[in-house]
């Protein structure tokens, strides 16, 4: 686990290691999120990349029956 510290202008820095782990490059964008009394930072992509990213997902499940219909 890292810890970071929070500058004064409100700023963290990504430990090198975490940086490496999730391929970040500067600039680019992360979504901020509060959840749960924690902060979470997730990764903006755009659609173009995110085609076929679900190939290979097993999609066999069975649904409960639905009574609206």
């Amino acid at each position: 686990m890292e810890t970071v510290t929070l500058s004064p202008k409100y700023q963290v820095v990504i430990p090198k290691r975490i940086r490496k782990l999730l391929n970040l490059e500067p600039g680019e964008k992360l979504q901020v999120i509060s959840y749960d009394n924690r902060i979470e930072f997730v990764l903006v992509r755009d659609m173009k990349s995110m085609k076929g990213f679900l190939k290979g997902l097993n999609s066999d499940f069975s649904r409960e029956k639905d009574d609206r219909v």
